[in-house]
């Protein structure tokens, strides 16, 4: 499948300029090849490309509507990794595995401060084409551990952290829900003052095995948790 990102209204497709581009001076398509387009919020339109001069057009021979989303819904908190190709990556895989919502967090120990967060939703489309998905993630500005707690829903979020000596859960013990919320923290993990802070919340601990798993690697393997969930 052949799938590109753009607007769909009352049976009307315009396939999103960029795409355009793409479709006529990179992959150099030729009129009546078979193309889809989703809205990425649950849409898909099917049919057959028209190109006229350098803009890309479609023919469209059907329009569904209302895909399901992935469920459960996973939203995951991350603090930003001082190599930003290491949050990039995962914020790929985590998107080809179905996560819902991803939100860069500001720590105390967070190295890393300016996150381009365009660019991680432009790689955020590209990867949900690249997985057929129809829903894309939700990917949101970059905020302060503090101000992320004020609008969160206690009894389904939950804090991975490596302070051994702390509580925690097992990942298997968590109870299921149609929503669930993570935070992972920096490469320094949260501090010991965060991390308390975050039990005042009521937001419990996990533990997510023996060993010590790198920020963009703890986020992955959460994604991968819930997608065989």
């Amino acid at each position: 499948m052949k799938l590109f990102f753009g607007e769909i209204n009352n049976g009307q497709v315009i396939i999103n300029d960029e795409e355009q581009q793409h479709i006529v001076k990179v992959l150099r398509m030729k009129n009546g090849e078979e193309i889809h387009v989703t809205d990425g919020k649950g849409s898909l339109a099917s049919g057959t490309l028209i190109i006229e001069g350098k803009k890309a057009n479609i023919t469209v021979s059907e329009i569904k509507t209302d895909y399901p989303d992935f469920s459960p819904k996973l939203h995951i908190a991350i603090a930003p990794t001082k190599n930003i190709d290491r949050i990039e990556f995962f914020a790929e895989k985590a998107v080809e595995m179905g996560i819902s919502e991803i939100t860069i967090l500001q720590t105390e120990k967070t190295e890393r401060k300016n996150i381009n967060i365009d660019k991680l939703r432009k790689q955020a489309v590209a990867a949900s084409k690249q997985s057929l998905r129809f829903h894309f993630p939700i990917i949101n500005d970059s905020v302060k551990l503090q101000d992320f707690l004020k609008n969160i829903n206690s009894s389904t979020t939950f804090v991975a952290h490596c302070h051994e000596n702390l509580e925690r859960i097992e990942l298997q013990k968590i109870p299921k829900s149609e929503e669930i919320t993570f935070l992972i923290g920096p490469e320094g993990d949260f501090s010991e003052k965060e991390i308390n802070y975050l039990s005042d919340q009521k937001v419990r601990a996990v533990s997510l095995g023996s060993q010590r798993l790198r920020t963009e690697t703890a986020g992955i393997f959460v994604a991968a948790w819930n997608y065989l969930t």
